[in-house]
């Protein structure tokens, strides 16, 4: 039967990438709908409305990403579409723990609805760690494990979101396995979220069902893992030059794939989205085909879409027009059949406007008090690094008087405020690794349970920024000595902006050049700094209930001990 003589788009004069083989190949790339009708032959006669010049340019299928959070972009989805698709990303599947943690399976469902108005596919996880360590942080929102399948039955949802809490699969824990038994019951994928869990530790976890890692891992662990059948998710604090090496001199190159998970609009607008992935990985040495397999054939079978993935007939019309495969940038994206053509950023109705529940701090706060006699005592602190998350714990000698902590001139110190129940419960801790001058960070950005955190080396400017944020129902607050302070509001649930991509984007850009400028030197200062909070990120983390430690699923006591000749009461 010859083909037909019409379609509705073609994309004439171009070279067809074939995922499958690694061939390139002239053809004349027919569309019908939202799908490819046909890989014509060189000058085939087709008559269509819309033709696409791709002279001198590459066919590639669309990039999928299969583990990320919309929120992390400060973003709705609406907007975070608008910007990622012209770079290529076709498809994402989205985990929306972030919202759900401070507003319920409402904030999912409206995340949804939005997710639905786009051109870009919005594939959803339903969070399983709601909250992220139960019993350890106050969160918004408990989902129950009848929430979470309801959630996992609805259209558009394809995995059981990121397993954060590994130590308790592994030892058991009774509400974390009914839920990890309730996804396998529907049938569908189990993400994970296990950095550098190794041997048997690691065989309980796969055993549980749990067959994907996107966390940062020691290259040996990355390869045990591959090596066990775990699909790697690889981000860009993943992409080492040691660890693509060691990946490529297996004898079977494994099928990972290439994630954002949390990348901000600044970055996105600056430096990409999938695009910029694929740019590190090259530079880590990655061949390119292995690039482009990993940003769309690999994520689609690992998220089950037969219909994409490929330029082939009969499958979705998702395809990036490059200039070469050492550019991952395109010069033209088609989106289900469709020319993506840039529009313009809207401002978004806001359902959650209120939800930051805290009085603004007053007086002195905030003021450290303990029941320790007075004299010198060592304290745990959190230490930062400036290359990733982990953190570690260090200590700090500061003296007490009436049973305050006296901090300031001594160290940075951290406040973690509850903002859901108004139950006035707070922690402190403090906090070292960076040389930080008279300044202060409070934000409503604080992973996972999104309460309000403050970092501050002057009480009157922790407490000036916490309460810029609590006026604001959320938002980022940097505050220095003698300098107007830099505020990004994010009123939607105190994770999210309402206003266009550009906007949000400037604003993302003032806060780090201002976070940098104070001292908090890391690479990616905005997660440095919202996963303080994070109790399921090694090694030690702060929460409204205080201490944890993560590696340990345990308190870590605030107090080492009293220093050498320390005063009695």
């Amino acid at each position: 039967m010859p083909l037909p003589q019409r379609c509705d788009v073609l994309i004439r004069g171009a070279r067809v990438v074939s995922v499958h083989t690694g061939q390139t190949r002239r053809a004349e790339v027919m569309i019908s709908g939202a799908r490819i009708r046909a890989l014509a032959s060189p000058g085939t006669v087709v008559e269509s409305p819309e033709v696409i010049d791709g002279t001198g340019l590459l066919v590639a299928p669309g990039y999928i990403d299969a583990h990320m959070h919309i929120e992390s972009s400060l973003l709705t989805p609406a907007e975070f579409a608008r910007i990622t698709l012209p770079r290529g990303t076709t498809t994402v599947l989205a985990d929306p723990h972030e919202i759900v943690n401070v507003v319920g399976p409402d904030g999912m469902s409206w995340m949804m609805e939005q997710g639905r108005t786009t051109a870009q596919t919005m594939l959803w996880a339903a969070p399983s760690c709601v909250p992220a360590l139960d019993g350890f942080e106050t969160s918004g929102a408990r989902l129950t494990v009848a929430d979470i399948a309801d959630l996992l039955s609805r259209d558009g949802v394809r995995t059981l979101g990121e397993v954060m809490d590994y130590r308790g699969v592994v030892s058991g824990d009774p509400r974390t396995m009914e839920i990890v038994r309730a996804a396998r019951r529907l049938g569908v994928r189990l993400d994970g979220h296990c950095p550098n869990l190794s041997g048997d530790d690691l065989n309980e976890y796969l055993w549980a069902g749990i067959d994907s890692d996107h966390t940062k891992n020691r290259t040996a662990v990355a390869v045990e893992k591959a090596g066990l059948g775990m699909v790697l998710m690889l981000q860009e604090k993943s992409l080492s030059a040691e660890l693509v090496s060691a990946l490529q001199r297996l004898p079977v190159l494994p099928e990972f794939c290439l994630v954002t998970d949390d990348i901000a609009a600044d970055s996105i607008m600056d430096r990409g989205h999938l695009d910029h992935i694929a740019r590190l990985a090259l530079e880590a040495g990655m061949a390119p085909l292995t690039v482009l397999r990993s940003l769309s054939l690999h994520p689609a079978r690992r998220l089950g879409l037969d219909d994409r993935g490929a330029v082939a007939p009969g499958r979705r019309a998702d395809l990036v027009l490059l200039r070469n495969l050492t550019d991952f940038t395109p010069v033209a994206v088609v989106c289900g059949g469709r020319l993506v053509r840039r529009q313009e950023g809207a401002a978004t109705l806001n359902p959650f406007g209120a939800s930051v529940n805290l009085s603004a701090l007053t007086g002195p706060d905030p003021v450290w008090r303990v029941e320790l006699p007075d004299g010198e005592h060592v304290f745990r602190s959190i230490q930062v690094n400036a290359e990733d998350t982990y953190t570690v714990p260090g200590t700090v000698t500061l003296p007490v008087r009436d049973g305050v902590v006296r901090w300031e001139g001594r160290t940075a110190l951290m406040a973690v405020y509850e903002r859901h129940r108004r139950s006035g419960r707070h922690a402190m801790v403090p906090v070292t690794g960076f040389e930080l001058g008279t300044g202060a960070v409070a934000t409503s950005y604080a992973h996972d349970s999104h309460n309000v955190t403050v970092v501050g080396t002057d009480a009157r400017l922790m407490r000036s920024a916490a309460n810029w944020v609590i006026g604001a129902h959320g938002g980022i607050c940097v505050a220095r000595g003698g300098r107007e302070p830099v505020r990004l509001p994010l009123p939607v649930a105190g994770v999210m902006s309402d206003r266009p991509a550009e906007e949000v984007a400037d604003g993302v850009r003032r806060v780090r050049e201002a976070l940098h400028a104070w001292g908090w030197r890391h690479r990616n200062v905005l997660m440095s700094v919202a996963t303080l909070t994070l109790p399921v990120s090694p090694q030690i983390k702060l929460t409204d209930r205080g201490l944890v430690r993560v590696t340990d699923r345990s308190w870590e006591p605030a107090v080492v001990s009293a220093a050498p000749g320390a005063a009695g009461p």
